[in-house]
């Protein structure tokens, strides 16, 4: 089964796809993504009767987007695919999913995906 994770919005987009099978789902993480991305992907793969183990590879949306959502996401999905020894590849554009799914099924592997923020960040100056 594949992982395919976009976190460059507010809104999370998740999709797992197995042959002809799947899933797609929404989440509304705003300012939550990083304390709750695992346990939502961890409540979909139960979901699905699915687990960690069930995952062959991983699709993750480089941007453009937010830098915050795209470094958390990323990060999670690049940390995953380290952990459990599975391929990874980002992909950009409206397509992202389609591509990302076609270099997998061509054997690539990115190892680590990194974010295209489409600019650069506005990081504010600290205050005090």
């Amino acid at each position: 089964m594949i992982l395919l994770l976009d976190t460059s919005t507010p809104i999370c987009k998740l999709s797992f796809v197995d042959g002809d099978w799947r899933y797609d789902d929404e989440w509304e993480a705003n300012r939550e993504l990083a304390k709750g991305i695992l346990s939502y992907l961890q409540a979909h793969l139960e979901k699905n009767g699915k687990s960690w183990k069930d995952i062959s590879g991983i699709v993750g949306f480089q941007g453009p987007g937010s830098f915050t959502g795209l470094r958390i996401g990323l990060t999670v999905l690049n940390t995953i695919a380290n952990s459990e020894h599975i391929s990874i590849v980002g992909a950009m554009g409206e397509q992202w999913q389609k591509d990302g799914l076609r270099r997998l099924e061509a054997g690539e592997n990115d190892k680590i995906v990194l974010p295209e923020y489409g600019g650069e960040a506005n990081i504010t100056k600290p205050r005090k």
